[in-house]
């Protein structure tokens, strides 16, 4: 399945913060993947090779490996009280600054610059260590790379969601938004930052005041086939297994969603009824 039209479709777009609200089970964290492989510098362009994005020659000598990028996932933060979940977050924002612990060599970066990367680096942090932390990991990379940073953050929402579960949610959403705007306001280190998630948190409670910023849900036209497999996709996979008998059957059971113009099938529900064969 194809789905680099949406690294061109993100570019297009131009927003310095995009969106994307799908359902579970759709693609996000493989998109945001996708994204990492062709943005980070150092990146393998065979990885693209026979890809749509590849036949765009002109993108991808502009854009592929040109950056570094930050990127994390908040599906692992669930827990039932704030401190876990804070224990939780800077495990995970730890996690992705030991991606870049050779800044601690860089001649670029000051002692003290290096001390906030050594902060981000310890097991124990403060509220207002996580709240910086990705700020503190663009500006550092910036600083190293001469050049901005693209941020991605899959699963936006999930310590959200457990916080209302589990009734510290006030809580939470200060932490959250806290984060969000430093990395995602006014930060100049910043080239655009991805964020994928379910539902739609209200802007007004997470992403006050972020200029620049583009929600795309399951109503929206653009970006319909990014997420999900198309009915195409579908009877192409189908073809390739030899089962093309069993299409009506499959569109019958999976094809029960609308994004924008779009008729799309849930990939996990497919993928296991061919196993299932």
């Amino acid at each position: 399945m194809d789905k680099t039209s949406l690294i061109e479709q993100v570019l297009e777009n131009g927003s310095e913060v995009t969106l994307f609200t799908r359902p579970r089970r759709f693609g996000k964290s493989l998109n945001i993947s996708m994204l990492q492989n062709f943005f980070s510098i150092g990146t393998n362009p065979a990885l693209f090779d026979g890809l749509y994005i590849s036949g765009n020659k002109e993108l991808c000598r502009k854009y592929m490996g040109k950056y570094p990028v930050v990127s994390i996932s908040l599906k692992g933060v669930d827990a039932d009280s704030y401190e876990k979940a804070c224990a939780q977050l800077a495990r995970i924002i730890n996690r992705e600054a030991r991606r870049f612990q050779f800044l601690l060599e860089s001649d670029k970066l000051t002692d003290v610059d290096k001390a906030l990367l050594v902060e981000l680096l310890e097991r124990e942090m403060s509220e207002d260590a996580i709240t910086n932390s990705l700020q503190v990991l663009t500006e550092l990379l910036e600083i190293n790379y001469d050049k901005q940073v693209v941020v991605l953050i899959d699963e936006y929402d999930v310590p959200l969601a457990k916080a209302h579960e589990n009734g510290y949610y006030d809580k939470m959403v200060l932490l959250i938004r806290n984060m969000f705007r430093n990395v995602l306001k006014t930060n100049s280190s910043l080239a655009f930052a991805v964020l994928t998630g379910c539902p739609r948190i209200a802007k007004e409670s997470i992403f006050t005041g972020l200029n620049n910023f583009k929600v795309y849900s399951i109503t929206n036209a653009d970006f319909d086939e990014t997420f999900g497999f198309t009915d195409k996709e579908t009877q192409t996979m189908l073809r390739y297994y030899e089962m093309e008998d069993k299409y009506e059957e499959v569109k019958e059971w999976y094809d029960g969603y609308r994004f924008g113009k779009a008729d799309v099938y849930c990939p996990w529900d497919v993928v296991n009824y061919w196993n299932g064969w």
